[in-house]
């Protein structure tokens, strides 16, 4: 089991490479809730040109900031949300930190409804159960950690990147292609930029937990290699998946939209069947024991921010079980309609998370460059401060300037018909926050940096085996 949840990590247990970071976000985007997001762009009335285009712009920018912030892991060796307490302060972090759990678990929801089908499907039990089937194997993975997760995710890699090379060409390969379908006709460029928005808040919504799987990568690892492995594995694994599901919305809507994955599980032969469910299966397991990983990560956090406690095997496991039931129960409740809750819940997210990973990462490669007072960050008493007011009126304000400019079926801004439906929301909320947070800090003092190993041994729980005994787990 993993021996440290909110502590820094000393460079005696920093290990692996860059590389492994690849596997990671390939494995957690090669999987059928991105096939089902990438569907919205035929969804929403794109021609399947168009569409594929607009995921592709909206991956490869989004796919920036969700990436920058996996350069930040390796050079504080802390949680990405125990960062945040840097620009907050120690306690303003907890606003950001409860929209970040309400995103976990929404995520892990919608992901379980999914897994929960596959493995229903396969096996012939009852959805629920299946449902509740994949939450326990996530509960699993999560309790034993970092180094597990690493593996696993390894071989769910490999596994779902060739039965989807399969599929792929099953599916591109059919003769049911409707006439005409690659025909790029008209553009709408509301909807372009609509579907725009949606894939670059799917990269955006990982930022707040991509530093805790490069967090044990040692300390001299430079920027680039961490930030060009996550990047290429996520940004290449969702494109890939997103135009898979373009396609597969325009070959076949009605079936598609039923049941994306019984039509997937479909493209291949009957009597092979099972082995792709057991791939769509585990693509989702990927991504659901990073989102309770997560989940267990922000929640500890928070409360870390109002209690003093050592986070042991016991209370691990009950944070790990108490997120995966509230998620399974959502996912139980939510199974009906399942994809227009989910193209809002992706929307919705935007609106939030943009202005905070605008902040993050101005602060960390602008104002700070990359210097921080790591045992600051665990003192409420600290440099940083319990509330930092030039933070939040940054991150309010961006949020309030994306309001007009909102496109959503339960709010729609007043901006949205003069942009013919788009929603360029988040682009002025990344900017505005950017800049306001810029021209607050910049000539404010910024304290030294303070290294983080003279806190290490006093956080660790004693009781727990360290993880020194594998010297490279890339």
């Amino acid at each position: 089991m993993e021996r440290r949840a909110l502590e820094f990590v000393p460079e005696s247990e920093r290990h692996g490479r860059s590389r492994s970071l690849f596997t990671v976000w390939f494995a957690a985007n090669t999987q059928i809730t991105t096939i089902v997001t990438g569907a919205l762009g035929v969804v929403l009335g794109l021609p399947l040109p168009w569409a594929i285009l607009a995921l592709i712009v909206g991956n490869l920018f989004g796919g920036v900031f969700m990436a920058l912030h996996s350069a930040q892991g390796p050079k504080l060796g802390v949680p990405q949300m125990i960062q945040s307490r840097a620009q907050f302060g120690f306690l303003g972090a907890v606003i950001p930190l409860l929209l970040v759990i309400l995103m976990y678990l929404g995520f892990f929801a919608s992901s379980a409804v999914l897994g929960g089908s596959a493995l229903a499907a396969w096996t012939g039990m009852p959805q629920s159960a299946a449902v509740v089937a994949v939450a326990a194997v996530c509960v699993v993975l999560a309790l034993y950690g970092y180094r597990l997760i690493h593996q696993v995710e390894r071989w769910i890699s490999l596994l779902s990147g060739i039965g989807f090379v399969y599929l792929s060409y099953r599916l591109l390969t059919g003769n049911n292609h409707p006439a005409g379908m690659w025909h790029a006709g008209s553009l709408n460029w509301g909807t372009f930029l609509l579907v725009i928005s949606i894939a670059a808040t799917w990269q955006i919504t990982y930022a707040p937990y991509v530093a805790d799987y490069s967090r044990y990568l040692p300390s001299a690892t430079r920027v680039a290699p961490p930030f060009w492995w996550t990047y290429a594995g996520s940004v290449g694994a969702s494109i890939w998946m997103m135009s898979f599901g373009c396609v597969a919305a325009a070959v076949a809507p009605k079936a598609f939209g039923d049941n994306s994955v019984a039509f997937v599980v479909g493209l291949a032969p009957g009597s092979i069947s099972g082995l792709f469910y057991l791939v769509v299966v585990l693509g989702v397991l990927a991504v659901n024991v990073l989102n309770l990983y997560g989940a267990f990560m922000s929640t500890t956090t928070t409360l870390s921010a109002l209690l003093r406690f050592q986070v042991g095997p016991g209370l691990r496991a009950a944070f790990i079980l108490l997120a995966a039931t509230v998620g399974t129960v959502l996912a139980l409740v939510g199974q009906a309609h399942f994809l227009n809750t989910f193209e809002n819940f992706i929307l919705l997210l935007t609106y939030f998370l943009v202005p905070w990973t605008a902040i993050n990462l101005v602060d960390f490669y602008v104002i700070r460059r990359e210097q921080y007072d790591i045992p600051a960050l665990f003192d409420p008493a600290g440099c940083y401060g319990r509330f930092n007011w030039r933070t939040m009126v940054a991150y309010v304000v961006g949020v309030l300037v994306e309001v007009p400019f909102v496109s959503t079926t339960y709010y729609t801004g007043p901006m949205v018909a003069h942009l013919g439906g788009a929603d360029i929301s988040w682009l002025l909320g990344l900017a505005v926050s950017s800049a306001l947070y810029f021209a607050l800090m910049r000539n404010q003092p910024v304290p030294p940096a303070v290294a983080g190993d003279a806190i290490a041994l006093t956080t660790a729980p004693a009781a727990e085996t360290a993880l020194t005994a594998e010297p490279d787990h890339s």
